[in-house]
């Protein structure tokens, strides 16, 4: 299975006698990075939110949603109707490896997706993922970012079957705790490592262009309410927004984590949100090359002697002002 391409080079003479305003466009596309999100959607409510975020994002262009790890189809129905709802079914969903750990796993957006048949998505759906991704990432003229919001048992199958694509690409991930760990405390296991820290060892090895992460230390402190919150809960003309909050009042007394009685007044924390800013900017953190260990309990610990080294955000310079750029841009459409 092949992913649809554009063929430059087969274009008429004549398309490049567009006028300047096209040209314009033109060079405004060429200069959007092409982006694939590898997403475990249909847990924590936070991969729906980064979802929205990347479609919101001008400087980003989302080529494939990798749908990762266990459940892939389910989560593959997640993300066609969130895409559906926000108008933007031509961007393919991938599923993913079924085989992946479990972890945590719990479809907390069972009853959103129940009735939707994923076959009848408008756009492309490839039931062989981990063939689509690398097949975006060897068609494209330019390096691609892959965003990964989620365990990583599939992208790990595709650098195994396709070593060199990681070549061709910049790995931006939400992974790990190095100072700081769940809910602002002493350094944790953070999810994402601890189901797969073997499949995250094998993506830290891989030759990426750059490997940035955000760790608990930044994407573990974000989150939105009071007015910034209430206006995208208010948004309900907006479909995409709508989804999101539609999306979040059942994942709120579905999942069985926390207690999540305040889903009308403000968000969870919106762990993978900064993971796709981090795709197009990083001057709102304070980034550090680290090197550093994982452990079999997925701990990521810092060690001179550590095998792995990523660049990573690891403090905030203002927090606040992502905060106010996330609902901003939420809010536009």
């Amino acid at each position: 299975m092949r992913v649809s391409s554009f063929n430059f080079l087969a274009l008429p003479l004549l398309a490049f006698a567009a006028p300047l305003g096209a040209a314009a466009g033109q060079d405004a596309q060429a200069a959007r990075t092409p982006v694939i999100l590898v997403t475990d959607i249909g847990t924590d409510i936070d991969d729906s939110w980064a979802l929205a975020l990347a479609l919101r994002s001008p400087e980003l262009d989302l080529k494939l949603v990798l749908t990762d790890p266990a459940d892939t189809v389910y989560r593959a129905a997640v993300a066609a109707k969130f895409l559906e709802a926000a108008g933007r079914s031509d961007i393919p969903v991938a599923i993913g490896d079924n085989e992946g750990p479990q972890g945590d796993a719990f479809k907390t957006l069972e009853p959103w997706v129940s009735g939707y048949d994923l076959a009848r998505y408008p756009g492309k759906v490839y039931p062989h993922g981990i063939d689509a991704l690398i097949d975006v990432v060897e068609r494209s003229p330019r390096p691609v970012t892959i965003v990964a919001i989620g365990p990583i048992h599939s992208l790990a199958m595709a650098l195994a079957k396709a070593p060199d694509i990681a070549a061709k690409c910049r790995f931006v991930g939400m992974f790990g705790s190095f100072d700081v760990g769940y809910g602002g405390g002493v350094p944790s296991a953070e999810t994402n490592v601890r189901v797969n820290p073997a499949g995250f060892r094998a993506v830290l090895s891989a030759p990426w262009i750059d490997i940035l992460l955000t760790p608990l230390d930044t994407c573990g402190l974000v989150d939105l309410e009071g007015q910034r919150y209430h206006s995208i809960w208010s948004a309900t003309d907006d479909p995409m927004l709508r989804a999101v909050i539609e999306s979040y009042c059942i994942f709120a007394p579905r999942q069985n984590w926390m207690k999540c009685d305040f889903f009308a007044t403000r968000s969870t924390t919106l762990f993978d949100c900064v993971a796709v800013y981090l795709a197009y900017s990083e001057e709102l953190v304070a980034t550090e090359t680290i090197r550093f260990d994982v452990t079999d309990d997925g701990f990521t610990r810092r060690s001179a002697a550590g095998p792995y080294t990523a660049r990573v955000a690891i403090r905030w310079k203002d927090r606040d002002a992502f905060e106010a750029l996330l609902s901003s841009r939420l809010l536009a459409r």
